[in-house]
């Protein structure tokens, strides 16, 4: 799969400012390219027994390839709401149909010298059987917390998730999630 072309150069995005607001329109390839700032969803998927979907990119992804997530999730396409893109993303990389709407947690600016977006990070629990999408997941595994706590220095994690998943631990320490 290395070989294969990255997914999803031409997908349509919308550019925002530094308010989220919509400034304009690129193809995701030149909004990366050119560091353009867009609009992501994260969704955190526990399964029945509270475990965590954790996942491994296929190598041909266009950004972190190859790198362990434990949000699913991706670019919000243009003209759609955080909302529509956290169930269709959601939909799409965990194979289902018929999941609940991810309940929306929080937002926060991801910026990094390569990349900035504005990232919506939801949670939803799926209790319906699991056929990830062969071309965004080469490995996946329902992990306790614990579990994945334990490989956060281990494994090579998106940077976005991390920096996600970090906030998201933040603010339940607070009492704020």
């Amino acid at each position: 799969m290395a070989d294969e072309e990255p997914l999803n150069v031409d997908e349509v995005l919308d550019v925002v400012d530094e308010n989220d607001q919509v400034v304009g329109q690129a193809p995701r390839g030149e909004s990366y390219a050119r560091r353009m700032r867009t609009r992501c969803s994260f969704v955190l998927v526990r399964d029945a027994e509270d475990r965590i979907f954790v996942h491994r990119r296929t190598p041909n992804k266009l950004v972190f390839p190859a790198h362990y997530d434990m949000f699913v999730g991706g670019v919000v396409g243009a003209g759609e709401s955080y909302d529509r893109a956290a169930l269709r993303e959601a939909e799409e990389e965990l194979g289902v149909r018929g999941l609940a709407q991810p309940e929306p947690l929080f937002k926060f600016l991801y910026e990094t010298a390569e990349h900035t977006w504005w990232s919506a990070v939801y949670q939803v629990r799926c209790t319906l059987p699991v056929a990830p999408q062969a071309a965004e997941i080469d490995w996946y595994a329902f992990l306790t917390e614990e579990e994945l706590i334990a490989r956060l220095d281990v494994w090579p994690w998106t940077p976005d998730g991390m920096a996600a998943y970090r906030q998201l631990l933040a603010r339940r320490e607070r009492g704020e999630c």
